[in-house]
């Protein structure tokens, strides 16, 4: 499957959201710690205290090589969740990326680590330590149900969901669309217009 993932991600989430008929996507903004980076994997998927980290914690335990962090809270706060230490941890233990639905801090520590994490936010506020949450269970986030074990894709562009039994649907519907788009590319570099070759010229012109 690592080949799989490598895919989806050179793929990227647009491709693979576009091709998987629109189906899944985090609608959030979110900050991109690690510019340029593109991550593909299973969600390990957290759901922490509100404005507690308790269960990030327990998360580093628990989380399996290739995995992507999927840190939640019961409403999204501007609460750091996670900073250097924690994602030391999760880059030595194996994690593809963290994702995360609350804020992030020491972000240039981050950077440097060069563990993929995208975050809701850029905040200093620290979060508290006492409620235990769970792992493995459905989350949401950004109006997304991700599950444990579906497969995300993130880049510069947002993050893509797609349920783990799709998986193979999705990537052959998204090579085929990368590939028209090679072709439609080349077209386009030579002077075509999507307003023809899409049949936008018709339902303007029919619609006047």
């Amino acid at each position: 499957m690592t080949s799989v993932f490598g895919e989806l991600a050179e793929l990227g989430s647009a491709t693979v959201y576009e091709a998987g008929v629109r189906r899944g996507y985090v609608d959030a903004d979110l900050v991109q710690v690690v510019r340029g980076s593109r991550v593909a994997g299973p969600a390990c998927t957290v759901s922490c205290g509100q404005d507690d980290n308790l269960m990030v914690h327990a998360a580093m335990a628990a989380v399996q090589p290739g995995e992507v962090l999927v840190l939640t809270m019961p409403e999204p706060r501007p609460v750091a969740l996670v900073g250097d230490l924690l994602a030391t941890q999760a880059k030595v233990h194996g994690a593809a990326a963290i994702l995360v639905d609350a804020s992030v801090r020491d972000v240039e520590e981050l950077a440097e680590l060069g563990l993929p994490i995208w975050a809701r936010w850029v905040r200093v506020r620290g979060a508290a330590k006492d409620v235990a949450g769970t792992i493995g269970e459905p989350v949401v986030m950004g109006g997304a149900t991700i599950r444990q074990g579906d497969v995300l894709v993130l880049d510069a562009d947002g993050v893509a969901v797609v349920e783990s039994e799709r998986v193979q649907e999705v990537l052959a519907a998204s090579r085929e669309r990368a590939e028209r788009e090679v072709v439609k590319r080349a077209k386009l570099k030579d002077g075509a217009l999507s307003y023809d070759l899409d049949g936008l010229r018709d339902k303007v012109e029919t619609a006047t």
